[in-house]
Formats: C-alpha cells, structure tokens, sequence
C-alpha cells in the first residue's frame, strides 16, 4: 500500500494497493454536509468529485484541456465516505468508469466523454454505480486490467 504525494499532478488517487498482483487506486471523498437530505426513507447527499486546482490534462484521445475535473481513467476505484447520513461510518464504492460525466458546456461532448462530473449525487440505500462492498469491483478491475496487459 502507499500514499501518492499530494503536489504530483500526474497521479490522481489517495491511496494505491495491490489487489491479486495487479495496482489499485483509490480516489476518497466525502459527503458534502450541507448537501444531505431525508425524503422519506432515503437519504441523499452530493460530494465533489474534481481535482483540487485547474491543471492541463491529456484525454485518452490525445486532446489537451484546462480543467479540475478528474479523468476517466486517472484512478480505479472511488470510496465516498456516507457517515454524514445516518452517523454510521459506510462507504460508497464505484468504478471510475462509472461514474456521471461532465455537463459543463465548456468542454465539447467529445471532451465531456472523458471528464468526471464535479458534483456528484449519491443515496442510502444505494443506487447504481455505487455497492457497499468493493470487493465485486476490485475483480472487475483487476480482470481488465490484466486484459488489457496493464498490471502497473
């Protein structure tokens, strides 16, 4: 397990391990308090979902862009703390490649494939792309990558 330095703009994630021989990493977030909600047997919450400051990125399809928004791809596996809900320390798992893009209109939509929206809703009880539990995840992770030859 490590911790990547914080001031490297080149790599995203809190935390990286490795899972069944293969690097994972994970970017940690937490529920935005004023943003929690009770409607009827459902909580709902938001977190920011975005790097700390503007930086030049490169998307997947070699275009460069200004932006705080994080990247498909720059991290594995997002964990959103949910204690804000019901005082209880749960976590919230999904793929990044599950996660709601951008809908910002200053990026073009081929842009917005590649770019993580910056707030992001999430509920108790969960609903799609977030588990409780990372575990199925991880193995999903671990498979493409191993198929697609990148063990890090």
């Amino acid at each position: 397990m490590c911790k990547y330095d914080n001031h490297d703009r080149t790599r995203k994630g809190d935390i990286s391990f490795r899972y069944k021989g293969v690097e994972i990493s994970v970017e940690v977030k937490s529920l935005q308090t004023n943003s929690i909600q009770k409607v009827e047997e459902e909580h709902i919450g938001k977190f920011q979902c975005d790097a700390s400051d503007r930086r030049r990125v490169t998307l997947p399809d070699g275009q460069q862009v200004e932006t705080t928004c994080l990247v498909v791809g720059e991290f594995d596996l997002l964990a959103v703390s949910l204690f804000g809900f019901e005082n209880e320390w749960r976590f919230a798992f999904a793929k990044n490649e599950a996660l709601p893009r951008s809908k910002h209109k200053g990026y073009t939509e081929e842009q917005r494939i590649y770019l993580l929206a910056t707030l992001v809703e999430v509920s108790w009880p969960l609903k799609s792309p977030f588990e409780l539990e990372p575990y199925k995840l991880l193995e999903e992770i671990v498979q493409t990558k191993i198929n697609s030859g990148d063990k890090q």
